[in-house]
């Protein structure tokens, strides 16, 4: 059976994720000096304003500001461009307690359990793998993000000359039988300088932007490759589109091959299960393809607000399972993983200042990343066989 495959990713310098990256530049920094901090931070950037809002508790008070400037010039914008602006209070106290101890640490006072913090927010958190690649991605995921990357690398090399940081690319795949077959489009859209000349833009984005990046699935005769669709494309960033913390969650994610909770990761720290009980899904479903238990894999897990426990835990094999049923595989991952905040901030050192690195190219598929590790394949196995 024939079907086809979207994803979407973007540059740095993209709206969205400038806001992104501002976002998670200021978790860090607070992270840095207070490890224990609680960081839920927004922000907003649109022509000559770049606006941070959001709830930060935490000793450490970094200068928000001062960061915000700093993302925005490293990016390549110039940040006299813009007013900065903050509007940040303290976390609400109800939820910084329900954080503090859990609902079942208050039930149970003398339960062993690790029930020493409940879930920063309620949610739905989705975690897929597949074995289209080394990276367990979906196959248009990968490309479009290794095509964003390499245009990134263009431009601060200077290897294209005249391009400038707002960018995004489009990959449609085909596959036949959920494997991918072949690469059927690729759209690429490019900032450039007014003085650059488009079949020049066109001639290197192709020459070394695509071809690098598509080594994994190259273009063949029938593969549409389309540059800067619209013509020009000299107005971007801020100054043509007004950029959100948390708004490209399908670039963050796994493009339109999986389903998505809803919640955003950037901004976040890790005890809001938006951003790692994410990390956590990802983390056992690639296990699960790594142990060989199937060949694709979606794992969902839902919490509760000031709750410790996942309150769902659901595989998806799709028809892979090589060995046992989806509810059997569901009922072997409590025995294997800690699904508790706490266990999943220990498992992954969640408080360590790594999240600006994460806030673009996607929060999956890269080997620096903890929750990409397959070190529990083994044990899964051993639970279900």
């Amino acid at each position: 059976m024939k079907k086809f495959y979207t994803a979407e990713s973007v540059t740095e310098g993209h709206p969205d994720k400038v806001c992104d990256q501002i976002a998670d530049t200021i978790l860090d920094a607070c992270l840095k000096g207070d490890p224990n901090a609680h960081v839920a931070c927004e922000v907003l950037a649109t022509k000559g304003t770049v606006l941070l809002a959001g709830e930060i508790s935490s000793s450490c008070e970094p200068d928000v500001l001062a960061l915000a400037e700093g993302v925005v010039e490293r990016i390549g914008y110039d940040p006299k461009d813009f007013l900065f602006d903050a509007l940040i209070h303290r976390q609400s106290p109800d939820i910084a307690e329900g954080v503090r101890v859990s609902r079942e640490k208050r039930q149970n006072p003398a339960a062993e359990a690790d029930w020493s913090m409940g879930a920063g927010d309620q949610g739905i958190m989705t975690g897929y793998a597949c074995r289209e690649n080394h990276q367990m991605l979906p196959m248009p995921v990968l490309l479009a993000n290794r095509i964003v990357r390499e245009l990134d690398a263009a431009r601060k090399s200077e290897y294209i000359r005249e391009i400038l940081p707002d960018g995004k690319a489009q990959v449609t795949v085909e596959y036949e039988d959920h494997e991918p077959v072949r690469l059927d489009t690729v759209i690429v859209s490019c900032q450039h300088a007014e003085e650059k000349n488009l079949k020049d833009l066109e001639r290197e984005i192709r020459q070394k932007v695509l071809l690098p990046a598509l080594r994994p699935l190259p273009a063949d005769p029938e593969t549409r490759i389309i540059i800067n669709p619209s013509g020009r494309f000299i107005a971007g960033g801020m100054e043509a589109d007004t950029g959100l913390t948390g708004r490209k969650l399908m670039v963050d994610a796994y493009g339109s091959v999986a389903p998505h909770g809803g919640g955003a990761f950037s901004g976040k720290d890790a005890s809001k299960v938006d951003r790692s009980g994410a990390y956590m899904a990802r983390y056992i479903a690639k296990n699960i393809v790594a142990a060989g238990l199937a060949d694709r894999c979606l794992v969902t897990l839902a919490y509760g607000i000031g709750m410790a426990e996942p309150v769902m835990v659901q595989v998806d094999t799709y028809g892979t399972g090589k060995v046992c049923e989806d509810d059997c595989l569901a009922a072997a991952i409590p025995l294997v993983f800690g699904l508790t905040p706490s266990q999943i901030i220990q498992q992954f050192r969640l408080k360590r200042p790594i999240y600006s690195q994460t806030a673009v190219y996607g929060h999956f598929g890269r080997k620096e990343f903890p929750w990409e590790r397959t070190d529990k394949a083994e044990l899964l196995r051993s639970a279900v066989i």
